[in-house]
């Protein structure tokens, strides 16, 4: 099934649906993108439709019930990507290094010319005010985490990536407080473990900041405030080139605040390879 088959099998129900199915029906065509990370309580709670009217709708459009519906619509927006992936390799001339750089450029320029500079300001403000900061991603956004936490730490704050390993970034959160932030990097196919570890520091009052593709982007629900990132690419792999800017760019602004703490880090710095130069000498 295509996503247009689904939508369209739902607008033919539509007009025998009761009144709260209705709203569920408007809520999943005008949603279709979150729907595969929300649970039916969510649902519940953002359509005003209560749990069991949402299992009865999905029954109602030739499903088993609400999983096998959410299911059949992650499958398709998986479907969708995989489609997408490989588009521009047949339009790719014979210089690919000018071709790919043009694109990464693309990309730089496009934030650049739309990323809200109120939004980036509350970031380095929020940033500057954590008494710890952890990062999260997975795939290349786990990479880009681990960078933008090193970036933070060279500029003297205390920025902590989540791991990948035996335990959970749920797990990991737990010590988190009230006083901290939590930095997630969020791009397609939008891992579910990120998200989930959004939403657990929004419920434990803990701020979050998200850096993702586009303001509908599932992660922005569960933030505090987000930053819009493009992140095209020539393969079915996100692009870093534009990321990188704003974790540069944060670090940078983030130094040129607190430009004493800088310089307390760089002399500990100084002085710990002044130790290690006598220890192997």
């Amino acid at each position: 099934m295509t996503r247009v088959e689904l939508k369209e099998r739902i607008r033919d129900y539509y007009d025998e649906l009761p009144r709260n199915q209705k709203n569920l029906a408007e809520f999943f065509i005008d949603n279709f993108e979150r729907i595969p990370f929300l649970s039916v309580h969510d649902i519940s709670e953002d359509s005003s439709a209560s749990t069991a009217t949402v299992v009865r709708f999905a029954q109602r459009i030739g499903f088993s019930g609400f999983s096998e519906l959410r299911d059949a619509i992650a499958g398709i927006i998986q479907k969708d990507l995989n489609q997408q992936a490989y588009p521009f390799i047949d339009n790719l001339d014979d210089d690919v290094l000018t071709s790919v750089a043009n694109q990464d450029i693309q990309d730089i320029n496009n934030t650049l010319n739309t990323l809200d500079r109120g939004s980036f300001k509350n970031a380095i403000d929020a940033v500057m005010s954590a008494d710890r900061i952890y990062t999260a991603g997975l795939g290349v956004s786990y990479l880009l985490s681990q960078i933008l936490a090193y970036q933070l730490n060279q500029v003297g704050l205390d920025a902590n990536p989540l791991r990948q390993g035996e335990t959970s970034f749920l797990e990991q959160l737990l010590y988190a407080s009230k006083d901290d932030l939590l930095i997630v990097l969020s791009y397609p196919p939008y891992s579910r473990e990120t998200i989930d570890a959004a939403q657990f520091a929004t419920e434990r009052n803990i701020r979050v900041i998200a850096i993702t593709d586009k303001p509908a982007a599932p992660v922005t629900f569960c933030s505090d405030n987000f930053l819009v990132v493009k992140s095209e690419n020539m393969l079915y792999t996100n692009s870093f080139a534009a990321i990188s800017v704003i974790i540069n760019a944060t670090s940078t602004e983030c130094a040129r605040r607190d430009k004493e703490r800088v310089e307390k880090m760089l002399q500990q710095q100084e002085e710990i390879s002044q130790i290690r130069g006598d220890t192997i000498g």
